[in-house]
């Protein structure tokens, strides 16, 4: 199995630079998180591998690092295969209960790009490949981001389609920081497409172990007619093949794609138009280390998400 990219050593080094403390251990790679008012740590640890856990040397490193818990949110086993049975039973028998929920998106777009590129235009949606057409027709370029002001771009046009569809960003120094660790190993990029000289879209890519995955994007309300993200979405299909990726990871999408009233559902049909295959992923897990901590911390973050949905 390929590991996630937010497993390798590299998105460690970046979480403990930003300021939240990344440990290899066991296997697997986890950060550290306070519990306000005590001494104590959760630990996050997404996307992992069951599979490849040493849990004893894991939970002595847990205790080590004053953590009552470690979240293995969303591991990367996809719901419905005998390897979701398999993991299953590996967490049950390690002590692991169900997590009360998941903060890594829980479904999933996948594409095969190792196909070429007739056989990927052809296993489109037949509206994506005449709308990729007919933006190259009309005018729309792509280019790659060089420099500060084309990671400047990218922000302005991320940060406007989070206020405009209501979503939750960090700081633009969170990505900035990405930007700066990762491009220069080949790990990030970023890409643009424009009309005339105005930026259309922007989207940054992450490249690990052969995949290429799309977590950050954002477009204007300009020009929409042009569909600037449809073609730079198969810009970057392209841009993955050259760099020998063989999967493009698409990062996120709802869980139920027929249901028109899940706020993702717009850019879940978006991503499936492309080709892709929507797969849901196996339920979060716990292991607990410190059992009287952890349930006090769980009822008071239970309130807490409760709270933040009131106010949403």
């Amino acid at each position: 199995m390929v590991r996630h990219i937010v497993q390798s050593p590299q998105w460690g080094e970046f979480k403990t630079e930003y300021g939240t403390p990344a440990i290899i251990a066991g296997g697997v790679q986890y950060t550290k998180h306070c519990i306000p008012f005590t001494k104590y740590f959760f630990g996050y640890c997404p996307k992992v591998d069951p599979f490849e856990i040493d849990f004893d040397i894991l939970k002595k490193s847990l205790k080590e690092n004053d953590c009552v818990n470690v979240n293995f949110d969303v591991p990367n086993i996809i719901k419905g295969t005998k390897a979701e049975v398999d993991a299953t039973k590996l967490f049950e028998s390690q002590g692991c209960t169900l997590a009360p929920r998941d903060q890594f998106a829980k479904s999933n777009v996948i594409l095969d790009i190792s196909k070429s590129e007739e056989e990927l235009l052809i296993s489109m949606h037949t509206k994506q490949r005449y709308n990729i057409k007919y933006a190259e027709k009309n005018g729309v370029t792509t280019k790659i981001g060089e420099d500060q002001k084309d990671f400047d771009i990218f922000w302005d046009l991320y940060e406007s389609t989070s206020i405009r569809q209501k979503y939750y960003i960090r700081p633009k120094s969170y990505y900035q920081k990405i930007w700066s660790m990762f491009k220069d190993s080949g790990m990030s990029r970023i890409l643009l497409a424009q009309y005339s000289g105005e930026p259309l879209a922007s989207w940054m890519f992450l490249i690990y172990e052969n995949v290429l995955y799309y977590p950050y994007g954002g477009s204007s309300e300009k020009h929409r007619n042009l569909f600037g993200s449809t073609y730079l979405g198969w810009k970057a299909i392209l841009l993955g093949r050259k760099l020998g990726c063989h999967t493009f990871d698409m990062w996120g999408a709802s869980e139920n794609p027929e249901n028109i009233n899940d706020p993702w559902w717009g850019f879940t049909n978006f991503k499936l138009k492309y080709g892709g295959e929507h797969v849901t992923y196996m339920d979060s897990y716990d292991l607990v280390v410190n059992n009287t901590v952890y349930k006090a911390f769980s009822v008071a973050n239970d309130l807490r998400w409760k709270f933040l949905k009131l106010i949403k």
